[in-house]
């Protein structure tokens, strides 16, 4: 069986923001606008999509 994976780009800068924002897009694998990075979708990363939601959007396919 295969693992469900979410697919996010980075749509808003990380300058000027929280330490712990910038630290959570690094944890998602992204730290310049435009960069795509594919996950397993975890309650975990669910959540920090939602602590950045701002930031960063969710692509389908």
């Amino acid at each position: 069986m295969s693992k469900k994976t979410v697919t996010l780009e980075q749509i808003g800068s990380a300058i000027r923001r929280e330490e712990s924002q910038q630290a959570t897009l690094i944890g998602l694998k992204l730290n310049k606008l435009h960069r795509r990075s594919t996950l397993e979708d975890t309650p975990a990363v669910r959540g920090m999509i939602a602590k950045v939601a701002h930031l960063v959007k969710v692509v389908e396919g």
